[in-house]
């Protein structure tokens, strides 16, 4: 059985990922690991972002690590053959529901944040975001042709269901943290972020009345992250708000270069992360880009679907001392290549 599959993608993730195997095999050469095209990479090689012999190994792998997708020379291709297709595909046929985006602070680089130190220092804030419902799923889509133009539809549908098992996740975390959930929507003019409401206040009521819970209108949020982002400990909202809250939320930190994701789904199910910043196609080839945010995604998968916390723990730790030892590329106003900064941690390994 294949423990950790690698889908390396396009753009800066073949680069990045690399570094994640180097650390892997340093750190826990037991894992067996595989590795298929992904994105517009597969396109290129097979005519699909997917294929099916990738997506049913991601399914009997333990958890799936991916780059990122997309680019500009696939902007011609047909929308369901696009990267970001294979994307949702993946996501979908992996059934992850749950979107863990941390966005933390380290102490060294609280400078490196584009808000003061004193509002952006000590920063650890989870958004847990809904990641197969919502706008991005949602049917009817289309764009038809009407008298004088073109009119495009793109439905934002979820149910109960969906709301309540993303409530308790954020709920489960919030125990183990400090015991907070912010839930964000747009219930003031959308109906289901009415639904969404009155859900998470119904199951907080039932089970977890002791966790304590505020509801926040999306743009609120956005406000907030920016004027006071420690207030917050678990953010939970839906597909659309949480993607866009969580690039946010990166940016407090410094770099989208820094910061990993994981979506999960039922107990028992592989995992799938992922840096959360993207192809990057400007810096593609230059052997620039942040590794750390793809080898922090790989610490996420040794603690929530490799059952290694104690791995998992000295790669977030040796991430911090290399920090603390200067260890800066380029988005970060240093120096260092792709290559050595994965170095600079197999150093602290």
């Amino acid at each position: 059985m294949t423990d950790l599959l690698l889908l390396p993608g396009d753009g800066i993730g073949p680069e990045v990922t690399a570094q994640v195997r180097r650390v892997a095999e340093r750190l826990a050469p037991d894992l067996a690991i595989d590795e298929r095209p992904f994105g517009g990479t597969s396109y290129d090689r097979h005519g699909t972002p997917l294929t099916d012999e990738a997506l049913a190994l991601a399914k009997a792998s333990k958890a799936v690590l991916m780059g990122a997708v997309g680019g500009p020379q696939w902007a011609g291709v047909p929308r369901d053959k696009r990267p970001e297709a294979g994307l949702l595909a993946l996501r979908a046929g992996m059934e992850v529901f749950a979107n863990l985006r941390p966005a933390l602070c380290f102490e060294p680089l609280a400078d490196a944040s584009t808000l003061k130190r004193e509002v952006v220092e000590g920063l650890d804030i989870m958004i847990v975001r809904e990641l197969i419902g919502g706008i991005y799923f949602g049917s009817p889509r289309f764009i038809e042709e009407i008298p004088g133009g073109k009119r495009a539809v793109d439905t934002q549908v979820y149910t109960t269901p969906e709301i309540e098992r993303i409530g308790r996740v954020a709920f489960e975390l919030a125990r183990k943290r400090r015991n907070k959930v912010t839930s964000c929507e747009k219930s003031n003019v959308m109906d289901s972020g009415l639904l969404w409401r009155e859900v998470i206040t119904d199951l907080h009521q039932r089970d977890y009345a002791d966790v304590q819970l505020e509801h926040m209108l999306a743009d609120n949020a956005a406000m907030q992250l920016v004027k006071n982002p420690r207030q917050f400990d678990v953010i939970v909202t839906d597909n659309l708000f949480g993607d866009i809250l969580s690039d946010e939320a990166s940016q407090l930190t410094g770099s989208l270069g820094l910061l990993p994701s994981a979506a999960l789904g039922e107990p028992g199910r592989p995992g799938l992360y992922e840096p959360i910043h993207g192809s990057a196609p400007d810096i593609a080839g230059k052997g620039i880009a942040n590794p750390l945010a793809a080898i922090l995604s790989f610490e996420m998968a040794l603690r929530w679907s490799l059952d290694r916390p104690d791995l998992a723990d000295r790669l977030f730790a040796a991430v911090g001392r290399a920090l603390e030892k200067g260890a800066r590329t380029p988005d970060l106003g240093g120096k260092l290549t792709t290559i050595q900064m994965g170095e600079a941690v197999l150093a602290e390994l």
